[in-house]
């Protein structure tokens, strides 16, 4: 059987990297690691081929090669996802559709054959022996949270890794938390399930072998939901590992920011080769942060745990939210001036959104105050429910906060404010530094250098990091791209005008 799999396309948003990736020569930032695990758990007799709409454009011959068509993505991929569907029908051939932007929200589209949805564990085995019998049903659910730890390794040989800036493992899937607006729980569940030490060892192993040498995100819901094993087995065995192979990897991945409270994570953390972490830190309000159930973050001199955590070697990057309902128009001043004086340089602020089957929206139903389903993405200044705050005043709010901290002045104060407390331990490393690299800080110095409005903000920072911080010359340089792309998209975001809060038709 022919197996064509697609992962759509992601529109430009913060978290596409567009114009950080053209620096590198990059098409996209992470490979679709959910496609290519199905892939190991197809027949291994089967042909499959892989297109990421992100790195290639799908092609009428790619499609009717296919007997299926398996597609899978997020919720911010809808609109093309539904455009491949329509030209898969259009051409006679089956879809079988699953991952979360259908797990959530199925009902949206129309034209798939089959869906499996939840987790490939357990609904994925009995599709593929009802496909076997001939009596496909359309739908595959389950309540089931599956154990992970027979999960296999993903199918790397469908992708080109020079496509991409980083490459992607998952360890555990779950969080224990219940923030009303997430959907983890509704997609994973509260309890974190891992994998063993061994699948991670032999994940890693693998990506070593097809000879990658460079950042790894390890995209778990919240890495450290379970410490004690993280402690005990699963950071011990990746020190030892990365020891042993002079470091090849970097490592990324989404903790809670109550990461800050032990020193001896941390140390383990950095020891294994993170450096980067993502934290959900939400808000400064305490009263949003009660409103929308953020137990790790109340309470906390949230600005104080962000400097521990920088101060151990791992930069951080954070989520902010406005639009909760004890925000205040005070509320985009306090978020300006948190994220100044954290240095968190790559700082994703979103309007909050109802995602389906959240708490949150189940509230704004009950309240009639939903208006439409999510785009899936929180930062294109639109919501989708009626917000207590004026909606005009809260998108306006809004952009101001986005003009604001990703200005060239306030973007590179944070770079240096994160370079004062930034601590990476001395290692070598076998991290290739290869000629890209090289050519995209060339590239970097002539736009940002010469091209850009904020090239003197850029100068200065070069300068002190040269005679101040020279092993954090990388990250500096990294930081100034990523800088570059949030610009744009903000741009992009804040040129629109505010749109009118009507329900879809």
């Amino acid at each position: 059987m022919n197996i064509l799999m697609v992962y759509p396309e992601y529109p430009d948003t913060f978290w596409s990297f567009k114009h950080a990736l053209k620096f590198v020569s990059k098409k996209a930032a992470f490979p679709p690691l959910g496609l290519l695990t199905i892939s190991s758990m197809i027949p291994k007799e089967w042909k499959k081929k892989l297109v990421d709409m992100n790195v290639c454009g799908l092609t009428d011959a790619a499609i009717k090669w296919a007997d299926y068509v398996f597609i899978s993505g997020m919720v911010v991929q809808k609109k093309s996802a539904k455009d491949v569907i329509a030209r898969c029908r259009k051409m006679g051939k089956k879809v079988v559709a699953g991952g979360p932007l259908f797990t959530v929200a199925y009902e949206e589209f129309e034209g798939v054959d089959c869906f499996v949805l939840d987790e490939a564990e357990t609904t994925l085995p009995l599709f593929l022996n009802d496909l076997e019998n001939n009596r496909v049903q359309h739908i595959y659910t389950s309540e089931e949270r599956p154990d992970i730890d027979k999960t296999p390794v993903p199918d790397w040989s469908l992708i080109d890794m020079k496509k991409y800036s980083s490459m992607n493992i998952q360890y555990s899937r779950g969080c224990p938390y219940d923030c009303e607006f997430c959907d983890i729980v509704v997609l994973n569940g509260r309890v974190p399930r891992t994998k063993s030490k061994e699948q991670i060892l032999a994940e890693l192993e693998t990506l070593y072998r097809y000879g990658w040498r460079s950042g790894v995100f390890i995209v778990d819901d919240n890495f450290i939901g379970n410490k004690k094993k993280l402690k005990t087995e699963i950071l011990p065995a990746i020190v030892e590992w990365s020891k042993e192979k002079k470091y090849p990897f970097t490592f990324l991945t989404e903790v809670s920011i109550n990461l800050a409270d032990d020193e001896e994570l941390m140390n383990l953390m950095t020891e294994a080769g993170f450096n980067t972490v993502f934290a959900g830190i939400e808000t400064p309000n305490e009263d949003s942060l009660v409103e929308c159930n953020k137990i790790p973050n109340k309470g906390r001199d949230l600005n104080a745990m962000v400097k521990i955590i920088q101060n151990h070697g791992l930069e951080v990057q954070g989520g902010f939210i406005v639009g909760f309902d004890n925000d205040s128009s005070s509320i985009f001043e306090k978020q300006i001036s948190f994220i100044q004086k954290s240095g968190i340089c790559t700082a994703m602020v979103g309007l909050l959104t109802a995602f389906p089957r959240t708490r949150l929206y189940h509230r704004l139903v009950s309240e009639n105050r939903l208006i439409k389903n999510s785009s899936g993405d929180n930062t294109d200044c639109s919501v989708n429910f009626i917000p207590k705050m004026n909606n005009e005043s809260l998108i306006n709010g809004y952009k101001h906060i986005l003009r604001t901290i990703y200005a060239p002045k306030q973007y590179y104060e944070r770079i240096i404010m994160l370079l004062k407390e930034y601590r990476p331990p001395k290692r070598k490393s076998k991290t290739r530094f290869q000629l890209q690299y090289i050519k995209a800080w060339i590239k970097s110095t002539l736009v940002l250098g010469f091209k850009d409005k904020g090239r003197w903000q850029y100068w200065k920072l070069i300068l002190r990091t040269i005679t101040r911080y020279p092993r954090a010359f990388p990250l500096a340089i990294s930081l100034t791209i990523y800088g570059f792309h949030f610009r744009k998209i903000v741009e992009e975001y804040t040129r629109a005008p505010v749109r009118k809060m009507l329900p879809e038709a």
